[in-house]
């Protein structure tokens, strides 16, 4: 089960974010996670939406350049140790990850984390086998 995050290029310039912002909000695409990375010259929003197809093809008409990519979101109980448990499961696996961010679900009372790894049929295979519990597409975008 995989989550399309969408991944837009950003000029560091005042207003640019606010532009994607803005453009979601006039289709009435609601984010349920964003995550900027940055440099001097530019960033990168990774975002998880609702609407992940309507998402890209819109920031794309706006003139954005947008890529979507899979990532895996993974439901994690609120109490210490249950990051590093998931976390284990893939590092014992050999599975690195590229990242991650988390944010807090609306429908329980666990974090959900996404996360981006390089090889992610093996990823989910792991953490199905441990008991690691993912979430499919519905779940994550609350539709």
């Amino acid at each position: 089960m995989f989550v399309k995050q969408i991944s837009v290029f950003l000029e560091n310039k005042s207003g640019r974010l606010a532009e994607v912002t803005r453009t979601l909000k006039e289709h009435q695409i609601d984010i349920r996670a964003l995550y900027i990375a940055d440099t001097t010259e530019y960033g990168i929003l990774r975002m998880i939406v609702d609407q992940p197809e309507k998402a890209q093809d819109v920031l794309t008409k706006t003139g954005f350049t947008v890529s979507s990519t899979r990532v895996i979101a993974l439901a994690i109980a609120d109490r210490p140790g249950t990051l590093d448990e998931a976390l284990e499961t893939l590092s014992s696996g050999s599975i690195s990850v590229d990242y991650l961010y988390a944010f807090v679900g609306r429908s329980s009372d666990d974090a959900i984390v996404i996360i981006r790894v390089e090889n992610p049929e093996l990823a989910l295979e792991r953490l199905n086998q441990t008991g690691i519990r993912v979430l499919d597409c519905r779940e994550v975008y609350g539709t």
